[in-house]
């Protein structure tokens, strides 16, 4: 059993299971729902819950129309939203004698190695301290380009960073289906994936037109994080009362299976970036090189897309626009575009100092 022979869980919990349809805050689910963290604490797991819901409390808070809310306004209804949250899990953590803490992250936490090294030094800290850490988007400060989008892929990078044995996605679903459950009375709940291929990818297209939202996408997406990173994950139906027990007791859900990687934690954080800053489009000689082990050279690079900074991560594409690898760049995306497609010793006369001879460092760089 992936979860049992699990020691740090990540949980991601959605504003819906928290509030009702009526804007009713579920406390009998929230005071279950403790209950099977208070189990997982009891059988010495490290656990981390990502939590929805701070903008949906800040509106019954204030009154205000979820819908109706601009960017702006959305990240101050979040800022009251956040206590309100932070006190409802208190107040009902606390029956259990379960101690929490509260951790915001945004994007650039978690795409900058930095951080992301702190992140998982706190991470490990309250663990050792008996601390349960309840994580959220800082909504309150993150605009549109700055902002994962969504708590599914939060969760898989947190999960990621803290080295996560497992992940639990609380959906509305019991899991992923070959065919949308509600329209189609012989739709099969797939138990186990592999691999992310073709197939997958289109059920989880499907289920996006016809429940109208792209939950399964992202969810998806969040899956393909885990499977780098030796992470088990599951995408499992949170609406019932004790979702975790159920697991434990049903296995009625979906499991990603993580794939078998000798990536170290350097490269892991490398190919989980979901927010690559530009493109290096690359010739066949490029690619074969890299294909033997070799650094990217600003010889085989043909054009670049974005606009970049040393040190991001971005994509490295062959002429057919298919993604090959990713990496960290050792140029600018305009210093680039002066010496692409030039031998390695002219790139001092053409940018006029001394730098680096490689684009992007072997060990800077992970296939796709």
């Amino acid at each position: 059993m992936y979860l049992k022979n699990s020691k740090t869980i990540v949980i991601k919990i959605g504003s819906s299971l928290l509030i009702n349809k009526k804007k009713t805050i579920r406390k009998k689910w929230l005071s279950e729902f403790c209950k099977d963290i208070k189990g997982l604490l009891d059988n010495k797991k490290n656990v981390i819950i990502v939590s929805s819901g701070a903008i949906a409390l800040g509106c019954k808070k204030l009154n205000l129309n979820k819908k109706n809310l601009k960017l702006d306004k959305s990240q101050a209804v979040a800022s009251v939203g956040q206590i309100e949250l932070m006190n409802l899990f208190i107040k009902t953590f606390s029956s259990k004698k379960i101690n929490l803490s509260q951790i915001l992250l945004t994007l650039e936490d978690t795409e900058q190695r930095r951080r992301a090294i702190n992140a998982k030094r706190t991470f490990e800290n309250l663990f050792k301290l008996g601390f349960v850490p309840i994580v959220n988007e800082n909504d309150s400060i993150a605009t549109t380009e700055i902002k994962y989008g969504d708590n599914d892929r939060l969760a898989s990078r947190v999960a990621q960073i803290s080295s996560a044995d497992c992940l639990i996605l609380l959906s509305d679903v019991n899991g992923l289906y070959t065919k949308n459950p509600k329209v189609y009375s012989d739709a099969k709940l797939i138990r186990h994936i592999k691999n992310i291929n073709s197939n997958i990818e289109e059920v989880a297209t499907k289920s996006i037109s016809e429940h109208g939202t792209g939950g399964m996408k992202t969810k998806i997406d969040a899956a393909k994080v885990c499977q780098i990173s030796g992470c088990f994950m599951a995408i499992a139906n949170g609406l019932s009362i004790r979702p975790i027990k159920k697991i434990f007791d049903k296995n009625n859900c979906t499991w990603f299976l993580p794939k078998v990687s000798k990536l170290d934690a350097r490269k892991k954080w490398i190919i989980s970036s979901i927010a690559p800053k530009g493109e290096l489009i690359i010739d066949d000689g490029a690619v074969k090189a890299l294909k033997k082990g070799k650094s990217l050279l600003a010889a085989g690079i043909k054009k670049v897309n974005g606009k970049f900074n040393k040190g991001d991560h971005i994509k490295v594409m062959d002429i057919n626009m298919q993604e090959y690898a990713r990496g960290l760049s050792s140029f600018t995306s305009d210093e680039i575009s002066k010496i692409k497609g030039q031998h390695s010793n002219k790139i001092r006369e053409l940018l006029g100092y001394i730098t680096k001879s490689e684009v992007i460092h072997k060990d800077d760089m992970v296939e796709v």
